[in-house]
């Protein structure tokens, strides 16, 4: 299983900020385990920390603002992108004003640093969300929407499409993260030129130049008008005749305002809180809608805290009843173990078929049968020292012993037809024979039982 990773050391960089035009230092830390990400103002009284959740974003006009106990910070997506791009987890992000340096308007030097500094593993493992089903969000009025789909791997496609003869429709593709560095963290933000005047007027992109953002110009307007804004843009007078993008540096790829907003997506979706495997379908996609549907992800995750593992009933199994029978005493009708499809350094799946001809049901209940729960918590203890035993020489010298079970829940009945798929994970390593484990029962999706328990392995006399 992958583990959770978090910077090797901290790195600085300093720019002026893309809508306040201050200068800002913003410097990344490395982060304990389970950490997540966390922006300290350190500018602020008390220097307030602010988690980066899409729960607290309060604002996605031309970015993403995050916003706690009155302590605000705008135009974090890209810093973002880098961060979960690049497969860290954990970081404290400072920064000594109210947003991000907006650099060259793009995350290529915030993968560079990251790249440089290195990253390291931590002990935590790595807790993706992993998607199975088709997700779904629309927005009508706009004609956006972002759909999920499973997949093995978090991988996005995205489409753009503009009322402008420049950039009508654009996609851009990312298959796999490791070449956001090379294929995605240069693209640079963008601004029509339409957009400036309104954006001046709402206190925004005083910051704003050919250096930091593709201009692009798509609708004619009077000479004098454009006169006008080249002065508000500082930069010479020119052709209002001649449309097209104005920048000082040529575009690094034709679709880079695809590319852009396709980073903008990974940025914005960093904020759910874990990394997804699964396919992004973002059409028409911007900063509202990447809020919204990330909140909607962070919804469906607390619905489905514990994920069921995945079974396909027709791949070989790691231990078949054979191997169960030479590392558990337990016969019938006592074996309640059918197989194991998954084993690591400190957890296990197992599965139980219930049939119909299970022995306990002539008795539980002859009328309505139901496995009785106790047999489903010996089934998890069962399935907890098949891992234990698996590690052991002579396994068949050893046999383990309930001390203590502890917080069990039944949350469903189990009946005859039912597929139980058990994970049992260790709580902390093995000492003088002693083990404390956590376990959960699944039918399908849902979590029918789950119990903590204490087991001793002794040695047979």
């Amino acid at each position: 299983m992958l583990k959770q990773k978090t910077l090797k050391e901290s790195f600085s960089l300093s720019g002026k900020g893309l809508h306040t035009g201050l200068d800002l230092t913003i410097t990344f830390n490395p982060a304990p385990d389970n950490h997540g990400y966390k922006i300290q103002r350190t500018d602020l009284e008390g220097q307030p920390v602010i988690d980066a959740v899409a729960d607290n974003v309060v604002e996605t006009t031309r970015g993403t603002v995050l916003s706690k106990n009155n302590a605000r910070v705008s135009t974090v997506e890209h810093a973002m992108a880098a961060l979960y791009a690049l497969g860290i987890d954990n970081c404290l992000i400072q920064v000594n004003g109210p947003e991000f340096p907006i650099l060259d308007g793009s995350a290529k030097y915030y993968v560079e640093e990251i790249e440089k500094v290195g990253t390291v593993e931590q002990s935590a493992v790595k807790d993706f969300y992993i998607i199975k089903s088709k997700i779904e969000f629309r927005d009508d009025k706009t004609g956006s929407s972002i759909i999920v789909l499973p997949d093995e791997n978090f991988s996005l496609n995205v489409l753009v499409s503009y009322d402008s003869q420049i950039i009508p429709n654009q996609f851009a593709t990312l298959e796999n993260m490791a070449d956001f560095a090379t294929e995605i963290a240069g693209s640079r933000t963008f601004v029509f030129v339409r957009e400036i005047e309104p954006l001046l007027q709402a206190g925004l992109i005083k910051g704003g130049d050919l250096d930091n953002a593709i201009v692009i110009y798509e609708r004619k307007m009077s000479q004098e008008n454009y006169d006008t804004l080249a002065d508000v843009m500082g930069v010479p007078h020119m052709d209002a005749e001649q449309l097209g993008y104005i920048n000082h540096k040529p575009l690094v790829w034709p679709n880079e305002c695809a590319r852009h907003k396709l980073l903008d997506v990974i940025g914005d979706l960093a904020l759910i809180g874990k990394p997804i495997k699964g396919r992004i379908i973002a059409t028409r996609p911007g900063h509202t809608i990447n809020n919204k549907f990330a909140r909607q992800m962070r919804k469906e995750i607390r619905q489905h805290e514990v994920q069921a593992p995945i079974y396909d009933s027709t791949r070989e199994p790691v231990m078949d009843v054979n191997r169960i029978r030479e590392l558990l005493p337990h016969r019938y009708p006592f074996q309640l173990v059918d197989k194991v499809i998954e084993i690591g350094a400190n957890y296990i799946v197992g599965i139980k078929n219930v049939t119909s001809n299970e022995p306990f049901f002539q008795g539980h209940f002859p009328q309505e049968p139901v496995m009785p729960g106790v047999l489903q918590i010996e089934t998890m203890a069962q399935i907890g020292g098949l891992l234990v035993l698996n590690s052991v020489d002579e396994p068949e010298r050893y046999s383990t012993y309930f001390m203590k079970i502890d917080g069990v829940k039944f949350r469903q009945k189990v009946v005859p037809g039912d597929t139980l798929v058990f994970r049992v994970e260790l709580l902390a390593p093995i000492r003088r024979g002693i083990s404390t484990m956590k376990g959960y029962v699944f039918v399908g999706e849902k979590v029918v039982c789950e119990a903590e328990f204490m087991a001793q392995i002794v040695k047979n006399k």
